[in-house]
């Protein structure tokens, strides 16, 4: 490959990386679901009141894109307290000495459909990783009509065998196969740190103000 060739190629490396904005999750519209199968009778569900992580968007490519997930154990709820307390123990998901899900993308391809993609990557979870494939697809992009900042949002979905993480406790009275549904809204980091400056100027000059009265 001649030298021309070679910078055309580092240009057009550069260019796709340099396209790409971090964005951070919004935990308070990030969340989950999942359900599995109790003896054939009913489809319970857990929720996970939380998520948090970073997205590097590429909004020219999206396949050059990459996201990094943590949910913290301690927001897993059923609703059931009996049945969170089983969770939280050493029977099931030992949030003590596993407090958090990681999961962490290592590529991304396009699917069939309109915003439609396969984030691949690796979900660690109960001391156990394992390659996961999520089908997520982008809701919208955009700005944030509540507050300014440029915004993007996504659902995604996969199913697990829980006996991979070292979960098989009652398999097969209690489905192996756990379908996880998750919404995610993130936006932009250095667009939300100003604001989040702003906003604490904002109040340190009307506590200061308030003293003077």
């Amino acid at each position: 490959m001649n030298r021309s060739r070679v910078a055309a190629l580092v240009l057009f490396i550069f260019s796709a990386c340099a396209q790409a904005t971090p964005y951070v999750f919004e935990p308070s519209n990030s969340k989950g679901v999942m359900r599995w199968n109790h003896l054939g009778f009913s489809n319970p569900s857990a929720q996970f009141s939380r998520i948090e992580g970073w997205l590097e968007w590429n909004a020219a490519d999206p396949t050059r894109s990459s996201v990094k997930a943590t949910i913290p154990m301690s927001g897993l709820t059923t609703g059931v307290p009996d049945l969170d307390d089983d969770f939280r123990s050493t029977a099931f998901f030992d949030f003590a000495k596993f407090p958090a899900a990681t999961f962490t993308s290592t590529r991304i391809e396009k699917r069939d459909g309109m915003n439609h993609y396969a984030v691949i990557g690796e979900l660690a979870l109960h001391g156990v990783t394992q390659p996961v494939t999520l089908d997520a697809t982008v809701n919208k992009t955009g700005t944030n009509p509540r507050n300014g900042l440029p915004s993007v949002g996504f659902d995604a979905t996969t199913t697990l065998k829980r006996s991979d993480f070292g979960l098989g406790r009652f398999v097969p009275q209690v489905s192996d196969e756990i379908r996880i549904a998750l919404t995610v809204e993130a936006v932009d980091a250095m667009e939300k740190e100003k604001l989040d400056k702003a906003e604490a100027a904002e109040e340190a000059a009307k506590a200061k103000a308030g003293k003077k009265d």
